[in-house]
């Protein structure tokens, strides 16, 4: 098993400053501040760090900082994804990936392809790329479920396919994936609210939103999980539970990144067509997070 993967993946957000610019400042203290407190892997330029937002030079100046930051101390995925096969392609093939572990790979969203299709966009990527491969499947996003036969399928066929970021937040398709998937494939879970329950099933561990804003504390209940300490671990995933829901409240990452706000590591500016949390969401946190 592909122990880099194993634990809590944070997907990080990108801070911006007040005219929106990228806040490289507030980036670099927010890795520090995972990889200092027992975050085992960074993901970069994922939903949750506004990708899409983001123009191609950006990109490239989140990764350096990210990068540069980092500084080789833990692992690094990082998202490329889409629903046009060849230019997901041309992303790999043009991007610089001597630094990264693997890329995390968004099942086609807006074209709802077929289960072949999902099957062949994933074939001809592996087949392209010089890294590892972490599937995502988040239907909530994409609006077509990526099936756990077409996923068993691929890990099964394609060695760099290691892994699946599986969001569906659906209980009975982890359980199917983690019954029949090959032994050294990673069920990865993408839901916070589920991911204590998934580790505790035998999943790898998660990347997680709300664990970059507390990664002590998230990091501790999956190594938990992972040990099979269940009743200790879900202390801790008790007295978070409640901020879990918030962030997700309306929109990620207006919620993260208002815990961040009330944290002091970043403000929580977001891009167009996202707008900040509400107020009320705000207040919210803020009582959370002063009282935790």
């Amino acid at each position: 098993m592909n122990s880099k993967f194993l634990g809590t993946g944070v997907a990080l957000v990108t801070p911006f400053k007040s005219d929106l610019s990228v806040d490289h400042n507030a980036l670099a203290n927010i890795v520090n501040f995972n990889i200092d407190n027992g975050t085992d892997y960074l993901v970069i330029c994922g939903t949750t760090g506004e990708s899409v937002t983001l123009t191609k030079q950006e990109k490239k100046e989140v990764i350096k900082t990210i990068s540069d930051t980092n500084n080789g101390r833990v692992p690094m995925v990082l998202g490329i994804g889409g629903s046009n096969t060849a230019a997901v392609i041309e992303e790999i093939k043009t991007t610089d990936l001597s630094q990264m572990d693997a890329v995390l790979s968004v099942s086609p969203y807006y074209s709802k392809p077929t289960q072949e299709g999902v099957y062949q966009h994933f074939k001809a990527i592996s087949e392209a790329s010089p890294v590892d491969i972490i599937l995502y499947n988040v239907p909530g996003r994409t609006s077509k479920n990526m099936e756990p036969e077409t996923t068993i399928r691929l890990a099964n066929d394609f060695e760099n396919i290691v892994g699946i970021k599986e969001a569906g937040n659906n209980v009975s398709q982890y359980l199917e994936l983690l019954k029949n998937k090959p032994e050294d494939f990673l069920i990865i879970s993408g839901d916070d609210d589920l991911a204590l329950g998934i580790v505790l099933a035998g999943g790898a561990g998660v990347v997680s939103v709300i664990g970059q804003a507390f990664p002590k504390e998230f990091s501790e209940m999956i190594r938990l999980g992972l040990k099979d300490e269940g009743k200790e671990a879900y202390k801790i995933h008790y007295k978070l539970m409640d901020v879990v829901g918030y962030i997700f409240e309306e929109n990620n990452p207006a919620g993260i990144k208002a815990v961040f706000e009330a944290l002091n590591l970043c403000q929580d500016s977001v891009r167009l067509p996202l707008v900040m949390a509400s107020n009320e969401l705000k207040e919210k946190i803020k009582a959370f997070v002063n009282k935790f």
